[in-house]
């Protein structure tokens, strides 16, 4: 079974990012297959400072492995305007029920911080992945080039009160 579609085997824990993580958490951003090819400008130059882990609901998905910890994914949680701002998986843990894990911790801590709502502007070839947790697709952002020269799929988490 390839790794890409193994499920989780090992303990996953989701913990609040700290300023160490800064570098890790740009690696990936910017080593995401996601965008590769002519998505690539999006993210060439895309930086996860420790400012902005500090400024933001910033948590990761680790493995509980022997070394601390391996990175397998991330989310950022902008309360105003209520926005899931970045949500990245690793390329080598995908299929295995992470990004599922982080969006469920995601709407728990919006749920917490009083949120009913919230949206998400997509990436093209993740709008797949948020229809099959549940967001609903509301409209469309425009184009912004130089940055993003293409329309992306916007969604809306609602978060049911517990």
């Amino acid at each position: 079974m390839s790794s890409r579609t193994s499920p989780i085997c090992q303990p996953i824990t989701i913990r609040r990012a700290v300023a160490r993580d800064a570098k890790r958490l740009t690696r990936l951003v910017r080593g995401s297959g996601a965008y590769e090819g002519k998505y690539a400008s999006a993210v060439a130059g895309y930086r996860v400072g420790p400012d902005y882990i500090e400024a933001h609901r910033v948590f990761v998905a680790v493995d509980a492995d022997e070394h601390g910890g391996r990175v397998l994914g991330f989310y950022s949680l902008v309360l105003a305007p209520p926005e899931l701002d970045l949500l990245f998986v690793a390329d080598e843990a995908q299929g295995r029920g992470i990004g599922r894990l982080l969006v469920a911790h995601m709407q728990s801590e919006a749920r917490a911080a009083g949120l009913d709502r919230l949206k998400v502007v997509s990436h093209l070839p993740a709008e797949d992945f948020y229809h099959r947790v549940g967001a609903v697709r509301i409209g469309t952002a425009l184009a912004n080039p130089p940055a993003v020269p293409w329309d992306r799929p916007e969604f809306e988490f609602r978060i049911p009160s517990e």
